[in-house]
């Protein structure tokens, strides 16, 4: 797809192209989106916190004198825009240590989403979940008010994404089939890394059983029918769990993973185990420099790196990549996935180009591949170009998959 802003930063423009996505369910407005990215100095993380916050401020003022005149729908509405544009204000704060402001923007983002989630029919409420000694924050949407077991879907985010950004690319549009809905943040993820010091974990079905076990007390959820949704990198988090925890009727990875490690090594010379070496060598000089030197002439790196020293919780470029290598579905775990699973996958892949067909291929379970393309505007990673698109396919293939499951097979 043609950036249509910040021609020269694909990293900028991807994330103008994310927020746009959230307009199909009411996480922003074209002319706000456009408008704040006019005003934007390409490449300028000090300009884009400042504009980002100055829209979000002005809309979440706007939502309060709403609510407080009565107007409900209005408010409501106001405040998911600006919960998702102080999203996209503290998106490139992050790295050895953080812009201080960081976490004025996350928590603004957070109340400005629960503020909105109250004034919802039924109500969406926030939850914690019990996890190692602490909880993870969450959402639970449901369909009605009966409190009648429904087909449920765990929803979970990746790198980079949040529990409230999960509104927009998923869980309403899952509420709108009848689904229970239930949405966290894991460790690493923007709730448990700002507020516990949480960073990611490789054995991630550790983080995805506690949920289970915690969706399992819910009267609204049928315990038979659970499915796990995980996207960008909750494409290798999802179904890494899913390989050792068995409970889930169906998985859905949006757009799939098989090894972050293949990001790692792929611009170091010699192969993969000379590679790894000197990933996690005491001393690599030359691989150090040549990692600054990345950061300084690609966008997308620069971003990358920064935000994966602060959810990895190390503090060298290097230690981020070695970081990564933890993070695979070889050695057969991938087979060792057993319920149905979507595997997406994305034309024009920046990120991941090539590991979905890796994940499908290595699955031994029931097994479907679904391409998005650029022509259908969705050929970007996880599809914010056509999200309305993507999200009924992936449905449709979630409604027939569940119908087909026999009670108790989830048990």
């Amino acid at each position: 797809m043609k950036q249509l802003l910040f021609p020269n930063n694909p990293q900028f423009w991807y994330e103008t192209l994310r927020s746009m996505s959230h307009i199909a369910y009411g996480g922003a407005d074209f002319g706000e989106v456009v408008a704040t990215g006019e005003r934007i100095v390409e490449g300028d993380y000090e300009s884009w916190y400042a504009e980002w916050t100055a829209t979000a401020d002005r809309v979440a003022d706007e939502a309060q004198k709403a609510l407080e005149a009565g107007h409900e729908v209005s408010a409501r509405d106001g405040f998911l825009r600006a919960s998702n544009y102080y999203r996209s204000a503290e998106f490139f704060l992050h790295g050895h240590p953080c812009d201080p402001r960081h976490d004025h923007a996350y928590d603004r983002s957070v109340a400005c989403f629960r503020a909105a989630a109250a004034l919802f029919t039924p109500r969406i409420e926030p939850v914690s979940i019990p996890y190692e000694g602490t909880t993870l924050p969450g959402y639970l949407y449901r369909a009605d008010t009966g409190g009648t077991p429904r087909p449920t879907l765990i929803m979970q985010a990746g790198f980079d994404g949040t529990a409230e950004e999960l509104h927009f690319s998923g869980a309403m549009a899952a509420v709108e089939r009848g689904y229970t809905v239930l949405t966290f943040d894991g460790p690493g993820q923007p709730g448990p890394r700002h507020h516990q010091g949480l960073v990611f974990r490789p054995d991630w079905e550790n983080v995805i059983t506690p949920v289970i076990d915690f969706a399992e007390t819910l009267p609204e959820v049928d315990n038979s029918r659970i499915a796990l949704l995980g996207s960008s990198m909750g494409g290798i988090l999802a179904p890494r769990a899913a390989a050792f925890e068995h409970r889930l009727a169906a998985l859905i990875a949006v757009d799939g993973v098989y090894d972050l490690g293949q990001i790692s090594v792929r611009n170091i010379p010699g192969d993969r185990a000379d590679a790894e070496r000197l990933l996690r060598a005491d001393s690599a000089p030359e691989l150090d420099a040549a990692l600054e030197r990345i950061m300084t002439t690609d966008a997308t790196a620069r971003w990358a790196i920064n935000h994966g020293m602060y959810v990895m919780g190390v503090d060298t470029p290097r230690a981020f990549n070695a970081s990564y290598l933890d993070y695979s579905l070889a050695d057969g775990i991938a087979e060792r996935i057993q319920c149905p699973t979507l595997v997406c996958d994305a034309a024009e892949d920046e990120f991941f180009k090539g590991q979905p067909e890796q994940l499908y291929e290595h699955l031994t379970c029931p097994r479907t591949l679904m391409v998005f393309t650029a022509e259908e505007g969705a050929g970007a990673h996880c599809h914010p170009g056509a999200m309305r698109l993507a999200l009924a396919r992936i449905y449709d293939w979630l409604d027939d998959t569940l119908a087909n499951t026999p009670a108790g097979l989830g048990a």
